[in-house]
């Protein structure tokens, strides 16, 4: 149990505990709160079955792209141009449905417009690109702007497919953000229009600071910054659907509650916002798809149950009424009419379905025993991610089909994995390992393959990928 579970064992929210009905529930109500359950990471299956391409459209076939070095508009402008490219390079290469061509198959000659690019070069071996990106950045003074375009050089009496100009400012920052951008265009562009995640970015907590506080990076793990300062704890961010509030769990400080209560952080306005505070333990904040409702655990009354309420706190509705425990609540993003959530109602944390009023109540039936935490639906709300600690394991990501209960075991042998966090692709997940020896906060395709370190300093721990 992390110190948050320590903290929370000798707070008020031992009231809430004496409301599991057996030790068992009392245990199950602990791990709920710290959200502790792990098991590992296995390399990238031989094959990816058939359901699970459809679900995250990896493993189909990938256009084959080159990106040239992007030309210097003017004196001194290079070291910007380079940053641009390798920003580029690397975005795509992490688009899970491009085949990037290697910068040392690309032949030597640069265009800077169309009008220089010379198809034959780049279609020849061993190059044989299908599409090649390139342009052009000049600044001037302060004011920095990009020509980015993209060609489908196997047939070049089509237009471009990408003709833009990016502006910004002449800092690292923009340079990385006008990439972004371009990498993002091509991305959706070859992708049938889902929208590429080089410009999204991921909350997470991290202690590095001494307390538990709400940070945010880019998706790469760049740009971190804290946002909550607290000086308590501060845990479970997660992001509004229009990505302008984090909803998260916090405790105590100069003005914070003295029991775990749901707070509101604006991005737009860089503060704290009110949210109303109940009794009890409130924690695990969840979205509504429209944005208008958040569903969150609470023990108001009693036993820790799932509750809904509006943006401002105010609608308390309680919405299942078992024994308990009820918490980390997950709203369907595609449909908004089903909701999964972790009980410890026969025992054990499992996962469990129901519909967004708390009717139709299954559990979600896994071919083994073990702690199941953590559930994340995948953007077209058909896969759900979820750490599984399995009775001679560690806890591990799965991804299962919900319709099929087909499932996929994407870590193995790598420490405790936990908290899975979808990319709005539906072809990335963020999550929580101790592959390294500390917490930090990894990424990854999700066929769980590409598996890439964020963070490095203090443990870093709950990721949430924001939607856009």
């Amino acid at each position: 149990m992390d110190d948050w579970g320590n903290m929370i064992a000798t707070s008020r929210v031992r009231s809430a505990v004496r409301g599991a009905s057996t030790p068992a529930g009392a245990l199950s109500l602990f791990a709920l709160l710290t959200f502790g359950v792990l098991l590992p990471l296995q390399a990238r299956p031989q094959q990816a079955p058939d359901w699970f391409r459809t679900g995250t459209g990896i493993g189909v076939a990938k256009a084959r792209v080159a990106i040239a070095d992007f030309v210097s508009g003017n004196p001194g402008s290079q070291p910007l141009s380079q940053l641009f490219t390798d920003t580029v390079r690397a975005d795509l290469e992490y688009s899970g449905i491009l085949e990037l061509v290697s910068r040392s198959f690309q032949p030597a000659d640069a265009p800077g417009a169309p009008a220089a690019l010379n198809p034959g070069h780049w279609t020849a071996v061993p190059a044989n690109a299908q599409f090649v990106g390139y342009g052009t950045l000049a600044a001037s003074g302060d004011a920095l702007g990009v020509d980015g375009w993209l060609s489908d050089v196997q047939n070049p009496a089509t237009p471009p497919a990408i003709g833009k100009r990016y502006h910004g400012s002449v800092t690292n920052q923009d340079v990385r953000r006008l990439a972004h951008m371009y990498a993002d265009d091509i991305v959706t562009r070859l992708s049938g229009g889902i929208a590429g995640i080089a410009q999204t970015r991921i909350a997470f907590v991290s202690t590095r600071t001494g307390n538990k506080e709400i940070w945010m990076m880019d998706y790469d793990g760049e740009s971190q910054q804290q946002l909550t300062h607290q000086a308590g704890i501060a845990v479970t961010p997660r992001w509004s659907p229009d990505a302008s509030r984090i909803a998260y769990t916090c405790l105590g400080g100069a003005k914070g509650p003295p029991t775990f209560q749901i707070c509101m952080y604006s991005v737009e306005l860089g503060r704290s916002v009110a949210f109303q505070h109940f009794l009890g333990t409130n924690a695990s904040p969840s979205w509504s798809p429209d944005g208008t409702k958040l569903m969150f655990m609470s023990s108001a009354a009693g036993p820790p149950n799932i509750y809904t309420a509006d943006v401002t706190g105010g609608g308390l509705k309680r919405i299942t009424t078992s024994g308990g425990p009820d918490a980390q609540p997950v709203w369907n993003p595609k449909t908004g009419q089903s909701v999964a959530f972790v009980s410890g109602r026969g025992g054990l944390p499992q996962i469990y379905l129901m519909n967004a009023d708390g009717t139709n109540t299954e559990k979600l039936d896994l071919p083994d025993m073990g702690y199941v935490v953590d559930p994340d639906w995948s953007p077209n709300g058909q896969l759900l991610a979820f750490s599984w600690r399995r009775p001679d394991g560690n806890f591990d990501i799965y991804v299962t089909d919900v319709a099929t209960r087909k499932l996929v075991q994407l870590t193995r042998d790598a420490g405790r994995n936990e908290k899975p966090a979808w990319a709005p692709d539906g072809r990335h997940l963020a999550f929580e390992s101790t592959r390294t020896g500390t917490r930090q906060i990894w990424s990854m395709l999700a066929d769980g393959s590409m598996v890439r370190q964020l963070t490095h300093e203090g443990q870093n721990v709950s990721p949430n990928w924001s939607p856009r």
